[in-house]
């Protein structure tokens, strides 16, 4: 099989190791991997900022990058539920709604698309320590993705999972939320923190990176000693 890959701007940018990780599993898993250098952003920073045509021009640019009918892996579910889940109002009716259609029929989270779509549930990996799992608001509510990093999770040698108190409320990055409302995000990061601090665990784990970054620089300002990591990190340990 061969799969399009969708790398969303922030982890092109700042974590290009993890997009590495990304190929680096969906190879040994057996994909070909194609990669559009072209490809830019989703869009979603103009959108919750109000500047819907400026995201729509964004977004025509993605969908005509994306036509060749194959699966489109995005490691992010904050981009992939942009395109899934409010995409379809820009385009509908529009002269790229079929092409729209096509992407949001093939694009899938990364996690996703190992668990439903290849039938995977273990890739090898090896993590010594205790995860807590975070859910990011955009996995849970746009996407309604939550079993499918916990089953690949479950599987990673010598790591231990555990819950998060309260673990389907917000770490407060929320896109330009934690920009404008810096206090607020920060006293929601720091709640979220403590209950991650009863699990004793070593990682905090996602699905987004952007809930992770939110997270690690109160971690980083507390000096508290855990370590962020996105779960295509974790399936690219041990191997």
């Amino acid at each position: 099989m061969i799969v399009d890959l969708f790398i969303p701007c922030y982890m092109d940018q700042v974590f290009p190791g993890t997009a590495h990780n990304v190929v680096k599993v969906l190879e040994k898993l057996g994909c070909g991997v194609n990669y559009n250098v072209e490809q830019t952003c989703c869009g979603r920073p103009a959108f919750v900022d109000g500047y819907r045509e400026e995201c729509k021009a964004v977004g025509e640019k993605l969908v005509r990058e994306f036509q060749n009918e194959r699966f489109i892996v995005c490691p992010s579910s904050l981009c992939a539920g942009m395109i899934k889940t409010q995409y379809p109002e820009m385009f509908h009716n529009s002269a790229l709604h079929n092409e729209y259609k096509s992407v949001q029929k093939y694009i899938y989270e990364f996690s996703d698309f190992l668990v439903n779509v290849l039938n995977v549930t273990d890739v090898g990996a090896k993590l010594n320590g205790v995860a807590a799992i975070h859910d990011s608001c955009k996995a849970l509510r746009e996407l309604n993705i939550k079993d499918a990093p916990r089953t690949l999770l479950a599987r990673v040698r010598e790591l231990a999972v555990v819950e998060i108190p309260g673990g389907d409320e917000c770490c407060g990055y929320g896109t330009s939320f934690a920009d404008k409302f810096e206090n607020i995000a920060v006293d929601i990061a720091q709640r979220k923190i403590e209950a991650i601090d009863t699990t004793q665990a070593d990682y905090v784990i996602s699905t987004d990176l952007t809930c992770l970054m939110h997270l690690d620089s109160i971690i980083n300002k507390n000096k508290q000693g855990k370590k962020v990591m996105h779960i295509a990190d974790v399936l690219a340990s041990g191997w």
